[in-house]
C-alpha cells in the first residue's frame, strides 16, 4: 500500500490533518475494555478458581450488551456528535475499571466484577457505535477500506497489551505478593490510569468532521428509530447477510473462550500447563502480534485486489489453522516456543479472514444511517460470538480438549456455506488508481 497516499485526508469536511493521528489511539482505546471484559476475565477467573463452564457461561453473557446496541445506536446517529460520544463513554470505561479493583477484594468478588463488566460492556459497546461511525464520517471509501488493516492492527495491539502484556505483569505480580487478589487489582488500577490518559488525549486530539452532526430529523423520534432499522432489514439479500454474520466466526466463537484455559489447565486434565507470565508470552504476545500482522496483510490485500477476489483465500487462511490446536492437544509439547508458534500460525491466518469480515460489514452498511447500520452488522457479529460461546465451555467438559477441537473443525462448515452465498461488488475495498495529472 503506498502510505502516503493511503493516509491523506479527505478532501473536504475534516479538519487538516493525518488519520494516522488519530485512528491508532481511537481503535487502541477500542480494543482496549473488549479484551478486559472477553479476555482478560477469563484468566482473572480461572487464576481464582472458577470453573470453566461457569467461566464461559457467564462470560459469554458479557457479549449481550454488543449483540443489542443497534436498539440504541440510532441514538447516536440523532444525540450529539460521534466525537463526543466518544470522549465520554472513554471516562466511563476508566471509572468501571477502577471500579473492578475496588471490587475483587470483596467477598461475592464473582457477582460484583460480573456486574461492573456488564456496565463497562455497556459503555464499550456504545464507545463502539460512535467511533466506527466517526472513521466512516472522517475518512473517504477508499481510505476506510485501506486503514481497515490499521485500525484492526492497533485494536489487536490494545488485545496484546491486555491478553499479553497485562496478564503477564499479573503473573509476575502474583509470584511476588503471593496474592492473586492483590496482582489483578493493581493491573486494573493501571487500566483504569491509562483509560483516563486516552479519553483526555482523544478530547484535543480527534478531528471535528463537518459531517459529524446529529442526523436531521423529518419525522417524530420514534418514527426515525424505527425507520433506521427497517431500512437496514430492506437491504437485497438480507437473509443471506444475516447468517454471513451469525456464522462466520461460529467455530472461532468455541475456540476462543476455552483457548486460555487450555493453556492453563495441567496436562493430566488435558492442557497444556502454561503459567500465566508464560500464557501471557505466547498467546497474549506472540499469537497476538501474529493476529495484528495478519490484520494488517488483509487490508493490504483488500485494498489491492478489492475483498471479491481476496475472499476465499482469506476465509480459508482463517479456518484451516485451526487444526494446530488439535496438534497441541494430541502432542501436549512442553515446549513454551513450539506453543507459540503453532499459536502464531492460527492467529495469523485468524488476522487474515478477520479483515475480511470488517471490510465486509462496511459494505453491508453503505447508506444515510451507516453508523446505526454498522451497529447493526457487529450487533449480529457480537450474538454469533455469544450464542455457540454459552455452551463451548460444558461442550469441552463433556468432550475434553481434544474432541472439543476436532469438533470445532467440524463448526467451520456453515462458514464455508454462508461465504459461498454472499455477494460482493468486484472492486469493492480496491483502492481505485488517482486520476491522471491535468
Amino acid at each position: 500500500m503506498d502510505a502516503t497516499r493511503a493516509a491523506a485526508p479527505p478532501s473536504s469536511g475534516t479538519t487538516p490533518g493525518s488519520p494516522w493521528a488519530w485512528i491508532p489511539t481511537l481503535y487502541f482505546a477500542q480494543g482496549l475494555p473488549y479484551v478486559v471484559v472477553m479476555t482478560l476475565s477469563v484468566i482473572l477467573y480461572k487464576n481464582l478458581g472458577v470453573s470453566n463452564t461457569e467461566i464461559a457461561l457467564y462470560t459469554s453473557w458479557l457479549y449481550l450488551p454488543w449483540v443489542i446496541k443497534p436498539l440504541w445506536s440510532p441514538l447516536v446517529e440523532l444525540l450529539g456528535t460521534k466525537r463526543g460520544w466518544v470522549v465520554v463513554m472513554q471516562f466511563f470505561v476508566g471509572a468501571a475499571l477502577a471500579m473492578v479493583a475496588l471490587t475483587l477484594p470483596a467477598p461475592k468478588f464473582f457477582q460484583m466484577t460480573l456486574a461492573v463488566f456488564w456496565l463497562m460492556a455497556f459503555a464499550s459497546a456504545s464507545h463502539d457505535i460512535a467511533a466506527d461511525g466517526f472513521y466512516m464520517l472522517a475518512l473517504e471509501r477508499h481510505q476506510q477500506a485501506a486503514f481497515v488493516g490499521v485500525r484492526s492492527t492497533f485494536y489487536r495491539l490494545a488485545n496484546i497489551g491486555g491478553q499479553g502484556g497485562l496478564v503477564y505483569l499479573a503473573g509476575e505480580l502474583q509470584e511476588r505478593t503471593g496474592s492473586v487478589v492483590q496482582a489483578w487489582v493493581a493491573v486494573f488500577w493501571l487500566l483504569a490510569a491509562s483509560f483516563a490518559v486516552l479519553a483526555l488525549l482523544h478530547a484535543r486530539t480527534l478531528p471535528r468532521p463537518a459531517t459529524d452532526r446529529p442526523a436531521a430529523r423529518h419525522g417524530s423520534p420514534v418514527a426515525e428509530f424505527v425507520g433506521v432499522f427497517a431500512a437496514f432489514f430492506r437491504k437485497p439479500g438480507i437473509l443471506v447477510i444475516l447468517g454471513f454474520l451469525l456464522l462466520y466466526r461460529f467455530p472461532e466463537a468455541q475456540l476462543l473462550k476455552l483457548a486460555s484455559p487450555f493453556l492453563l489447565d495441567p496436562p493430566d486434565a488435558g492442557g497444556l500447563g502454561l503459567s500465566t507470565k508464560e500464557v501471557g508470552i505466547a498467546y497474549g504476545t506472540v499469537g497476538l502480534t501474529a493476529l495484528t500482522v495478519g490484520g494488517l496483510a488483509g487490508g493490504w490485500v483488500i485494498s489491492r485486489i478489492g475483498l471479491k477476489r481476496a475472499l476465499w483465500p482469506l476465509v480459508l487462511a482463517m479456518h484451516v489453522p485451526n487444526v494446530i490446536f488439535v496438534a497441541l492437544a494430541m502432542a501436549q509439547p512442553g515446549n513454551l516456543w513450539l506453543v507459540s508458534a503453532g499459536l502464531a500460525v492460527e492467529q495469523f491466518g485468524y488476522g487474515l479472514g478477520f479483515t475480511a469480515y470488517l471490510v465486509y460489514m462496511i459494505l453491508v452498511a453503505e447508506g444515510p444511517h451507516k453508523t446505526a447500520h454498522y451497529a447493526i452488522c457487529t450487533g449480529f457479529m457480537a450474538l454469533g460470538m455469544m450464542l455457540p460461546g454459552m455452551w463451548s465451555g460444558w461442550l469441552q467438559d463433556q468432550l475434553g480438549y481434544l474432541h472439543f477441537f476436532l469438533w470445532v473443525l467440524v463448526a467451520t462448515v456453515p462458514s464455508l456455506v454462508m461465504t459461498a452465498l454472499i455477494r460482493v461488488p468486484e472492486d469493492f475495498g480496491r483502492k481505485q488508481p488517482d486520476p491522471p495529472a491535468t
